[in-house]
Formats: C-alpha cells, structure tokens, sequence
C-alpha cells in the first residue's frame, strides 16, 4: 500500500514562513555588504553557474545544512559558529523558507531568508557574481 502524505509541502512551506522572518529582496539588498550578516546560497552548483549568485555569500546545498550547522558534526563548517546574522536563499524561496526554519529550529540565530529567493534580489536590483563550473 502506498504512503499517505500526512503533511505537504505548502503546509510546510506556510509553517516555516510563519515562524522565520522573510526578507523583502530590497530589504535584502539593503543587508549586502554588511560584516555581521552571512548570505547563504542553497542552490545546486549548476544553478550557481547557470545564473551567479550573490557576491560573497557562502555556498552550502540543502543536503549538507543541517551537517554543516551542526558544530558535533564531522562536516560542520566554522562559519556557522560566528556570531553572525544567516540570510538564506534559493532560486525561488521555498527551500531558503525552509532552510532557515531548519537552522532556527536548531538553535542558529537569527536567521532570516530572501522571499522570492534569487529570482528576486535580481529584480530588485541586486548584484551578481558570476560563478565559473567547478571542473
């Protein structure tokens, strides 16, 4: 017998937007550049090198996040050990919404995420790095 979905994505979706604050992108791009805020890219590398990314933020797929969070974890990264501000995004901001409600439930904070995700910040006016194919 097939599994029966108790909860879907938009449920999902409507949880993490409720309890993380969603960035208009032109709030976002008023926080580039700031040393106390850390913009963290969640799209696969062939997004990133398909249409850039956002000069300076650190790149970490969705299927690490929790790995990287972690400071117990052998993959854990230092910079989620600093006392910093996490805007997360994607290229639309469903995984960015999620994300960031992950890493708040984990106790990382405050986070923050890009509503609209890059599409977005583009459209507002944001820069963009462009990012070479890892080879």
């Amino acid at each position: 017998m097939p599994s029966k979905i108790t909860q879907g994505y938009k449920a999902m979706l409507e949880a993490a937007n409720a309890a993380v604050r969603g960035l208009a992108p032109e709030e976002a791009v008023a926080l580039k550049g700031r040393d106390d805020v850390v913009f963290v890219d969640l799209r696969d590398p062939r997004e990133l090198t398909r249409e850039g990314k956002i000069p300076g933020a650190f790149h970490c797929t969705r299927g690490m996040l929790e790995f990287w969070i972690d400071p117990e974890s052998p993959y854990a990264k230092p910079i989620f050990q600093e006392d910093k501000t996490f805007v997360f995004y994607c290229a639309s901001g469903w995984r960015s919404a999620l994300a960031a409600k992950t890493a708040q439930d984990m106790g990382l904070a405050p986070v923050a995420h890009v509503a609209g995700g890059f599409t977005a910040w583009r459209n507002a006016g944001g820069d963009v790095e462009k990012v070479e194919p890892r080879g």
